[in-house]
């Protein structure tokens, strides 16, 4: 956080939704955030307050949909 830099790796669920808050306030305050996730996930989406990375996974979304 230093730098201006920050690379966030989240859980999705709650733990995503708790740092999702986090993670916007320090955009705010000027920082350059970057989050890698699934490309199918429940909560972690892209949004215009941080640059999103996805990888690939095993699974459609409909199957992670079916499952929950």
């Amino acid at each position: 956080a230093a730098a201006g830099k920050l690379l966030v790796v989240p859980v999705d669920g709650s733990h995503w939704l708790s740092m999702r808050e986090v993670v916007d306030m320090l955009q705010q305050k000027g920082h350059e955030v970057v989050v890698v996730a699934p490309e199918v996930s429940l909560h972690i989406k892209p949004s215009k307050t941080f640059v999103m990375k996805m990888y690939p996974v095993s699974f459609t979304q409909e199957e992670l949909d079916t499952v929950f």
